[in-house]
């Protein structure tokens, strides 16, 4: 299971749960093609493969990242306080040298110690967050990180210089400059020098930097890559993302005094978007939005936006086309997908349906353990009485959401309705059989959960009241809920079928 993805994919766009001022897990299309343009090159440098490696966004205004067997998370504070894409390049080749050494992986015990408190946390954190407590769901995130931490560094202070000897070997190899790391690492260190008196040094993710510069400056210095620069265009694109953040994380009136209306800049009018948006100032927000998508029409993002003030906002049908847009525009990014799927549904126009079950089931295809994406099938099918496919798709929602036991259960239930031997039946039985793993202690490994392509809204021969789904959902402000079923018991997971 792709770990970003199954923590994650009940977010459909930019979505924040609890209090700005908390750590919070995000899913965003655009930072996400910002994260991967920039570190995928530099992964594949280190001789790593870069298309497994799971980036997580983690809101948190704190300049920190880190790395852990493929996985790797960012903090969004390490994006909005850089001056240059370079300085966040510096960071990711700095993480990548941990990767490649093994840094994470030298001791299984080491792994077991730090990494199981804060995955631990994510798991909950997510299952808290889906029952419907998000502020439960943050207190257990920000708990399990802070205990993964402190065990994780007792590790990781003898490994900090030679993933920044591996960094600049990287950038070097890339053409890239090492100069942003070593801006990135003055930052840090001026930091340390006004506040270090408060600083817990157990608690500091990576040594000191006042102990670090020295040593990675004769090397960097000495490449001759060193003096480039980012172009206008690189910068630019920075600036946009940083608002963007800047506007869903910070308090509406701060993003508002940082970014005045004096201020006619690109990344300053999409800064007031979202921060009129967020602050229920819709036509100031439509406004802010309008002039970017006249000034550059080809910005699948801009859309994206706009579509999705409007759908929050109850502007169902008007949402429609600028999310339709969004996916014109980018259509390999399954969130875009899932939010113009999303939309067609809360129409509750039955003609809309077929074409959101289109979407959902291309997004699929692109990321197939998107949680909220097969969520949102559910109440597609559901809608067009096909509740065979329906209780299919809650099943791979409860199962890529961390409910293996709810998951057998509709997938039961979905069997009862499918024609045995097809490839939907065969989907119920996989998921029926990787949660009876799970139950036994395994890891319930499972190939890919994709759909075949049936005509959306045809029944099954084998569809019969028994087979029904209790996916009728209840729309509240743009978000949904589908009844739970009762969770079995410990070991209680369906059969698999003999056939």
């Amino acid at each position: 299971m792709r770990l970003r993805k199954a923590l994650l994919g009940l977010a459909a766009a930019l979505t924040f749960v609890g209090q700005a001022h908390a750590q919070q897990l995000l899913r965003d299309a655009e930072i996400e093609q910002w994260l991967d343009d920039y570190s995928r090159p530099i992964f594949r440098a280190a001789g790593l493969p870069a298309d497994q490696i799971q980036i997580l966004i983690i809101g948190d205004p704190t300049i920190n990242a880190f790395a852990a067997s493929l996985i790797m998370g960012v903090n969004t504070g390490t994006l909005t306080n850089a001056d240059t894409p370079n300085e966040v390049v510096g960071v990711i080749a700095h993480e990548t040298g941990h990767m490649a050494g093994g840094h994470s992986a030298r001791s299984d015990d080491m792994v077991a110690a730090a990494t199981r408190p804060m995955l631990l946390s994510l798991v909950l954190a997510a299952g808290a967050i889906a029952a419907g407590a998000p502020q439960a769901g943050i207190g257990i995130l920000g708990l399990g990180q802070t205990i993964g931490t402190a065990n994780y560094l007792k590790y990781s202070r003898g490994q900090e210089a030679s993933a920044d000897q591996a960094a600049v070997t990287y950038l070097d190899a890339l053409h890239e400059s090492s100069a942003g790391l070593i801006s990135f690492f003055n930052k840090m260190k001026n930091s340390q020098i006004i506040t270090g008196y408060k600083i817990n040094p157990y608690m500091v993710s990576h040594p000191l930097a006042l102990d670090r510069v020295q040593a990675l400056e004769r090397r960097a210095m000495a490449s001759p890559y060193y003096d480039l620069k980012d172009s206008p265009e690189e910068i630019e694109r920075l600036k946009l993302i940083q608002a963007k953040i800047n506007g869903f994380l910070q308090d509406t009136n701060v993003t508002l005094r940082q970014y005045p209306l004096s201020d006619q800049s690109d990344p300053a009018h999409y800064a007031r978007a979202v921060a009129y948006y967020r602050g229920s100032m819709i036509e100031k927000a439509e406004k802010e939005i309008d002039y970017l998508i006249e000034k550059h029409p080809e910005n699948p993002y801009f859309y994206e936006l706009k579509g999705q003030m409007l759908f929050e906002f109850g502007h169902v049908a008007e949402s429609i086309e600028p999310h339709r847009r969004s996916v014109e525009l980018a259509p390999t990014k399954a969130l875009l997908r899932i939010n113009l799927g999303r939309a067609l549904i809360a129409t509750e126009d039955a003609a809309q349906f077929p074409d959101a079950i289109k979407e959902l089931r291309s997004a699929l295809n692109i990321e197939p353990d998107n949680s909220f994406g097969w969520f949102e099938l559910a109440r597609a099918y559901g809608g067009l009485g096909n509740e065979a496919m329906a209780d299919l798709a809650t099943a791979e929602s409860r199962y890529h959401s961390g409910s293996p036991g709810e998951a057998a259960v509709f997938a039961a239930r979905a069997r009862k309705g499918l024609t045995p031997n097809t490839p939907e039946y065969r989907q119920a039985s996989d998921i029926i059989a990787a949660a009876q793993a799970i139950s036994a202690g395994g890891r319930g490994a499972r190939g890919p959960s994709r759909l075949p392509s049936p005509d959306p809204g045809q029944q099954t021969p084998e569809d019969d009241e028994d087979g029904g789904s209790d996916t009728d959902s209840q729309d509240n402000g743009g978000k949904t809920q589908t009844p739970a079923p009762q969770s079995p018991k410990d070991g209680d997971v369906p059969d698999p079928p003999t056939n």
